[in-house]
């Protein structure tokens, strides 16, 4: 005899008597199974996770280009802050005293 695996897990959940009424209604109406209704609802709620992280992400990285600088500025943006670090140039050198003859 040979045994085939399954490709899904099952769990036990337990819900208050007026959300399984309800949940049973839904599957009636909709012709779903109570597995077909828990696993929409589970996709459901996982895609509005996914998009609420998204959104925050979305909020946090407005407030790291608050000019709204794009990648086209870039190369511009590199020229102007190495010229403000150049290294400056040598200050010019002192006169000292000159060693051998005048003439």
């Amino acid at each position: 005899m040979t045994t085939v695996e399954r490709t899904s897990k099952t769990y036990t959940i337990s819900l208050p008597p007026d959300l399984a009424s309800k949940a049973e209604m839904l599957a009636r109406r909709d012709s779903r199974t109570m597995s077909e209704l828990f696993r929409e609802a589970f996709r459901t709620y996982y895609a509005k996770q996914a998009r609420e992280t998204l959104e925050e992400i979305n909020r946090y990285a407005a407030t790291r280009n608050p000019y709204g600088y794009t990648e086209a500025d870039v190369p511009r943006l590199i020229r102007e802050v190495r010229r403000e670090i150049s290294v400056p140039k040598r200050p010019a050198k002192r006169p000292g005293k000159r060693l051998g003859k005048r003439s």
